[in-house]
């Protein structure tokens, strides 16, 4: 990609952690950090892009959603990545994902792709 700084922060919980996918979407295997999405739970949904699924090696992939719920809790891996891959990411994502700002339970402010 570019040589921009590495200096936003996704949190993944699906497939983005898969080297396969990460290899495909950012160029490079990013080791992450292992953190919590408070607030939030997961569930599954059909992916229709065939590029996705073959890329990832499943249909059903995961989602979150927020619940505002304190005891709720998704655990996942925190990226350190640059615009450019976050950009990437979008382009990987389908019409069923969003991406918005979180609050890791690490403190940290992240990106996180959400149920619509």
């Amino acid at each position: 990609m570019s040589d921009a700084p590495a200096n936003e922060i996704l949190f993944t919980y699906g497939t983005l952690r898969l080297p396969q996918v990460q290899l495909d979407t950012f160029g490079r295997v990013i080791d992450g950090d292992d953190d919590v999405l408070p607030g939030y739970t997961v569930d599954y949904v059909d992916i229709e892009d065939p590029h996705v699924v073959e890329l990832s090696g499943h249909v059903a992939h995961p989602i979150v959603r927020h619940t505002g719920n304190a005891l709720d809790k998704v655990v996942g891996t925190a990226l350190l990545i640059t615009e450019d891959e976050l950009d990437a990411a979008d382009e990987y994502e389908v019409e069923l994902y969003h991406r918005e700002r979180v609050r890791l339970a690490s403190d940290r402010d992240a990106w996180v792709y959400v149920a619509h």
